[in-house]
């Protein structure tokens, strides 16, 4: 069994399985999907979210949407170049697979790769996981929905933000196109699934809750993703989605080093060792002639992603058939040329970067923040649907979106999500404000 492209770019939208494209236009349907995204709320949130750095400051520090630019920006290089071998591969689609469309697909799928992560990033999700490992409440949930907590998911909330949150109002929420949401899921799988089906790069984590299995499976069905035997719903990777982890990898490597040296907790020397293995000795010679260490840095950082990009579709190519049958199941990165001197790259990051006092000392805020608002939002949600809520839960409930509706019709996963979206919506400073407004400890 393998994948065929023709089904694997389908342009249809989810939640508009009856429609075809109004005509022709010089704007293709995913860059239709980059241009939706791009425009919506919750990306637009995303300046105001932390790539490594909480609550910076500085004007020079990536944010979550700074780096999914960037991340865009190199994802749609690896498609162009991707979509050149997969026509060399099969020269019948030379009409089908076009450069600039394949580019623009995963461009759009790297721009909503972290649309879903809560305030705070990874420690975010760490704080989420951690209060659902105490919460009393998940005796009332299914196995598989408590799971969805216990294991928290930017990327299954990702998929949640583009499917259900963005337009709730309209089936398959911002109707992005099949191929579009087949690529962004780097994960196809449920939290709850076989230990077989947990293995490999597309099985480390989940990408989609039980809320909207319904419409994962759609989309697999539509782009013909392969399903994994076993007892739970999990598919293999579309072929893409390998490029859009690729991308994700390329920036937060090579970036989080510049961004760790532009606030002090990496020399230059120590970054420009880094990127000695991938320089050109013409490349060397040129960086000699700035005198001043960012525009140095930043040169090297393009000449780095440049030479990483091209070794990432060389594995591509080399996998091709891996790719479309669902044997191969590994991060492209991993098997470059310079692997090793790659990987470096985030040993580095980890030991004096991710870990350093300033992140540190903001991630433990971030903590102690999230696991506040979950315990006040989800406690007045909780108390409204058992019809004994308190003047405080109340006034709790006027501050979230739809907080005046009779929650007592819900199911107790829905009154879970319906706290959960609201904190894991926000943005790092909106979160500390509400924190420390609804404490007492300042007021607007």
């Amino acid at each position: 069994m393998t994948m065929d492209w023709r089904r694997l770019l389908s342009t249809r939208r989810l939640g508009k399985f009856g429609e075809t494209s109004k005509g022709l236009s010089p704007r293709t349907e995913f860059a239709r999907d980059y241009d939706r995204l791009i425009f919506s709320s919750a990306f637009r949130r995303l300046q105001d979210k932390t790539q490594v750095f909480p609550l910076a400051k500085s004007d020079y520090v990536r944010t979550r949407l700074t780096h999914s630019l960037e991340v865009a920006s190199v994802g749609r290089s690896l498609g162009m170049l991707a979509a050149e071998v997969i026509v060399k591969r099969e020269p019948s689609l030379a009409g089908i697979v076009i450069p600039q469309d394949v580019g623009t697909l995963v461009a759009a799928a790297c721009l909503a790769h972290d649309i879903g992560n809560p305030p705070f990033g990874h420690a975010g999700e760490d704080a989420i996981r951690e209060w659902f490992a105490s919460w009393p409440g998940l005796g009332r949930l299914s196995e598989g929905e408590a799971q969805d907590l216990l294991a928290f998911e930017g990327n299954a909330q990702g998929f949640r933000v583009l499917c259900a949150l963005q337009n709730p109002g309209q089936p398959g929420g911002m109707q992005m196109t099949c191929a579009t949401l087949a690529v962004f899921s780097k994960y196809p799988r449920a939290s709850k699934v076989g230990e077989s089906q947990r293995l490999g790069a597309s099985g480390r984590k989940f990408g989609f809750f039980q809320s909207e299995a319904m419409w994962f499976g759609e989309v697999a069905a539509e782009t013909g993703l392969i399903r994994k035997p076993g007892p739970g719903l999990a598919w293999h990777r579309h072929p893409l989605a390998f490029l859009v982890e690729a991308a994700d990898d390329i920036c937060y490597h090579v970036i989080d080093i510049e961004d760790g040296f532009k606030t002090g907790v990496v020399s230059f020397e120590q970054l420009e060792a880094l990127h000695a293995p991938f320089l050109l000795p013409k490349q060397r010679t040129k960086a000699q002639g700035f005198s001043d260490p960012a525009q140095r840095a930043s040169y090297y950082r393009a000449c780095t992603i440049d030479r990483l990009i091209r070794e990432t579709v060389e594995v591509f190519a080399a996998h091709y058939d891996g790719l479309l049958s669902g044997a191969f199941d590994s991060p492209l990165t991993e098997l470059i040329e310079h692997a090793p001197e790659f990987s470096a790259f985030k040993t580095l990051a980890e030991r004096q970067v991710y870990h350093c006092r300033a992140a540190a000392a903001v991630k433990a805020c971030g903590f102690e923040v999230i696991s506040g608002l979950l315990s006040a939002f989800l406690g007045a949600v909780e108390e409204q649907a058992a019809g004994k809520a308190s003047a405080r839960a109340f006034t709790l409930l006027s501050l979230m979106p739809g907080g005046e509706v009779d929650l007592s019709l819900f199911s107790p996963y829905q009154r879970v999500l319906k706290a959960t979206d609201f904190v894991v919506g926000m943005t790092d400073s909106y979160a500390l404000e509400l924190y420390q407004r609804i404490r007492g400890i300042s007021l607007p």
